[in-house]
């Protein structure tokens, strides 16, 4: 059985006042489901919007909101609860966060007891901000996110849509499921490292059509990919997904170009190829297509039918080599290591990367266990891990040819 990596970890979660906080509930829900230990410190302006008992149900731990406790006449036990805190988080993260208290950090206020934690904290902080568009876009509140991210804490940048006030535009608080990835990959010891940096990522399979209704496909589901495009966006780089059919989610910041058939996919990599730093080929491509297609549905009363079949363009090979580095990917289920070593030279690539397909590895599950194999011949085989793990040690080894 795998570790996830947020599991055992110790979490405070920051809650400050507006009206994304009922999303906090989501996020300790999240997190307690993946196995964290979660306490929970709210400014006195949260509770306006939710709470102190909702959210010390979810995390089954009381939840502080004032520095010093009302009453004081029967004594009291909090004493230092600040420092204790501090030293007892694997992570903090503040979600949502307004501009105010986004103030209060950058300028090392402690004027309450969510900002005096902070002031104290030990362990890396991740800030989710949350604000009406012109709030969020005013310059001083961005030369405060500037200032923290110069200091070494992580800011996941809200989305845009429909605001509370009715506006459209940058403001509305990150995806939830973003905000865990984004846990995950600072507990993993990954930052944004990749800053900079355009990576270009395919996925999913392609689709072949035999008739209007049907086609040739295979077993991918995108997980891979989408994993590898998400990671590369947490990790700081400027992300473009082309994929094949896939019910798998993206983040809203990163393009998204949807393909169906492989001459597509082919022709929006070339496209897209010379705009990148790096390509991670990791759609499973088909290699076969019908030779014809018909132009209507094919009756099942023909019994049999024949079914000519003609080879796929080979995407990598037909790559110009140009200054992007690529990186394959090889699903092998015999001689592994040697056809994922005559693919890597073959294709001319800079990397690959070999699946192995099993009941927890390959297509349709969300582990995968793989080995790394890099052009001057350094091979890293990994144990099995989640496909978001996986991606995240891909990253890392392409870090050093780009």
């Amino acid at each position: 059985m795998i570790k996830d990596p947020i599991n055992g970890k110790k979490i405070l979660l920051g809650v400050t006042g507006c009206i994304a906080a009922y999303k906090s509930c989501l996020i300790v829900r999240e997190l307690i489901k993946r196995g964290a230990q979660v306490k929970v410190i709210m400014t006195p302006s949260a509770t306006e919007f939710i709470t102190p008992l909702s959210l010390a149900t979810l995390s089954r731990n009381e939840v502080i909101v004032n520095t010093f406790p009302k009453n004081q006449k029967n004594g009291t036990n909090l004493s230092t609860w600040h420092i204790d805190y501090a030293l007892w988080s694997d992570l903090m993260l503040i979600a949502p966060a307004t501009i105010n208290t986004i103030a209060k950090f950058a300028y090392g206020f402690a004027d309450n007891a969510l900002t005096t934690l902070v002031t104290a904290l030990r362990s890396p902080l991740i800030i989710a901000p949350a604000a009406d568009v012109d709030m969020f876009n005013n310059p001083i509140n961005k030369e405060n996110l500037t200032k923290l991210e110069q200091l070494g804490h992580y800011i996941i940048y809200p989305e845009s849509g429909e605001l509370a006030s009715g506006l459209v535009g940058e403001g509305r608080l990150a995806d939830i499921n973003k905000i865990i990835d984004a846990v995950e990959l600072i507990l993993s010891g990954y930052s944004k490292d990749l800053i900079g940096k355009r990576v270009l990522v395919s996925a999913g399979p392609t689709y072949e059509d035999i008739d209007p209704v049907r086609f040739i496909g295979n077993r991918s589901s995108g997980k891979m990919g989408y994993a590898l495009a998400k990671a590369a966006y947490l990790r700081g780089a400027e992300v473009t997904l082309i994929t094949g059919p896939s019910s798998q989610n993206i983040y809203p910041e990163i393009k998204l170009i949807k393909v169906r058939s492989a001459s597509e996919m082919e022709k929006e990599v070339k496209k897209e190829i010379d705009k990148n730093n790096l390509l991670i080929m990791s759609a499973a491509v088909s290699d076969f297509r019908p030779m014809k297609i018909a132009s209507n549905k094919i009756k099942k009363e023909k019994r049999t039918i024949d079914l000519k079949l003609g080879l796929n363009p080979d995407i990598l090979s037909s790559i110009k080599k140009t200054k992007t580095k690529v990186i394959g990917f090889a699903l092998e289920t015999e001689n592994e290591l040697n056809n994922a070593n005559k693919k890597l030279k073959e294709k001319n690539l800079d990397m690959i990367v070999l699946n192995s397909p099993g009941k927890d590895s390959g297509f349709e599950v969300d582990t995968n266990k793989v080995t790394i194999i890099k052009q001057e011949g350094k091979i890293l085989k990994l144990p099995l891990m989640s496909k978001f793990q996986v991606a995240n040690k891909i990253l890392t080894e392409a870090k050093s040819i780009i």
